[in-house]
C-alpha cells in the first residue's frame, strides 16, 4: 500500500546556515597568499613550518566549502557535466547557486582542497538518504503543502494511551492526510456498546485495534460479542495483535534485548518489565516514564513487530475506503 503523507522540504535553507559556520573568515594576509613578495615562500606552508598538503575529497551532498577565488562559500547541491566540464554547484546560507569547475581551488576548514566528483557508492548513499527523507515514519511517500483536513466521519479506536501514542509516531502523517482520527476506547469491555453508540454507516466507517486478541482470551470474547452487532457489520472491523500489552510490538532489539522478559501471572506486566529492564518502577510516574523511553527507541515502522504492522495498516485501508 502506498499512501502520501504530509512532510517537511527536503532542504532547508535555514538548516543549511547552521552548517556555514565551518567556513573560514580570512585577514588580508591571508588572502594575500604569497605576501609582498611573490618568491618568499609557499603560501600553503603554515608559520610552524610544517608543509600542508592539497587533498583530494569527493564533493558529496551537503559539504560545506569555499571556493578561494572568489569567496563563495556554500554547500555541494550537485555535481554535473556542463560545457565538456564538470561542475560542482554551490549552495550559499542565502539559497543562491553558483557553479565552479570541479578540482582544485577549494579550502576545507580552511584547508586546501581538490574536489573530486562522488563515487558510485557515494551517490547511491545520497539517493537512499534523499529516498529515506522524503517518506514518512510508516514508509508511506511524504507531499509538500498539504493543508490540514477537516475530519473524516470514519475513526479508528485503539485500548489506550500508550497504543494512541504510538500510532501517531508511525501512522500520524498517514492519518492527518486521510483526515482520520484515533481515539481511545480505555479498554474494550463494553465495544459492543461503542459500536451501537458510533452507528458505523457508509462514510463513517469504524476500526477498532484490541490488544492481545489471542483465542481463549477475555479479549477474544468481548471481539465475538461486538461482531454479533451484524446491523453494522459491514462498516466495522475489529483486528489486533497477540502482545500483552503493545509496548511487546516494539521489537526488543531496539531495548537491548533477545526478547521480551516473561512475567509471571500474577504480577503487573508494565512494572514487571520496566524491573527486568532495571529502571525505576516503583510508582505510576516511573512506568510513564518507561513507556516514554520505550516509544522514543521508535524511529520508523521498522522497529514494530509485522503482527502490529499489519493490523494497523489494514485498519487504515478500511477506513479510508470511500463507500
Amino acid at each position: 500500500m502506498e499512501r502520501s503523507s504530509p512532510g517537511h522540504a527536503l532542504t532547508s535553507h535555514g538548516a543549511l546556515a547552521l552548517r556555514f559556520s565551518e567556513c573560514q573568515v580570512y585577514d588580508a594576509t591571508v588572502n594575500d597568499r604569497y605576501g609582498a613578495d611573490v618568491l618568499s615562500g609557499d603560501w600553503r606552508i603554515p608559520k610552524s613550518g610544517r608543509a600542508v598538503r592539497t587533498r583530494e575529497i569527493a564533493a558529496e551532498s551537503g559539504l560545506v566549502v569555499e571556493e578561494m577565488e572568489t569567496g563563495w562559500c556554500g554547500a555541494v547541491v550537485r555535481v554535473e557535466k556542463a560545457g565538456g566540464m564538470q561542475v560542482v554547484h554551490l549552495e550559499d546560507r542565502r539559497g543562491r547557486s553558483r557553479g565552479f569547475p570541479l578540482g582544485p581551488g577549494f579550502l576545507l576548514d580552511g584547508a586546501p582542497v581538490i574536489l573530486t566528483a562522488p563515487t558510485a557508492a557515494a551517490r547511491a548513499a545520497a539517493r537512499q538518504a534523499k529516498d529515506a527523507a522524503s517518506r514518512t515514519a510508516s514508509g508511506s511517500r511524504a507531499v509538500e503543502g498539504v493543508r490540514a483536513r477537516v475530519a473524516s466521519g470514519s475513526r479508528i479506536f485503539v485500548e489506550g494511551k500508550h497504543d494512541a501514542e504510538l500510532i501517531e509516531k508511525v501512522w500520524g502523517d498517514d492519518l492527518r492526510i486521510e483526515a482520520v482520527v484515533v481515539e481511545m476506547l480505555d479498554g474494550v469491555d463494553d465495544l459492543a456498546a461503542v459500536i451501537r453508540d458510533f452507528q458505523p454507516a457508509p462514510g463513517r466507517r469504524l476500526g477498532v485495534l484490541v490488544d492481545h486478541l489471542v483465542p481463549g482470551t477475555k479479549e477474544s470474547r468481548l471481539v465475538q460479542e461486538a461482531r454479533a452487532v451484524s446491523r453494522y457489520a459491514p462498516y466495522v472491523k475489529i483486528l489486533g495483535h497477540p502482545y500483552v500489552d503493545v509496548w511487546q510490538s516494539v521489537r526488543p532489539e531496539r531495548l537491548g534485548l533477545e526478547s521480551w522478559p516473561v512475567i509471571p501471572r500474577g504480577m503487573s506486566w508494565k512494572h514487571g518489565i520496566v524491573a527486568e529492564l532495571g529502571w525505576p518502577h516503583r510508582t505510576q510516574s516511573d512506568i510513564a516514564h518507561a513507556w516514554n523511553r520505550i516509544l522514543a527507541t521508535v524511529r520508523t515502522y521498522a522497529d514494530l513487530e509485522p503482527t502490529l504492522l499489519a493490523s494497523v495498516e489494514e485498519l487504515i485501508d478500511f477506513v479510508t475506503t470511500q463507500e
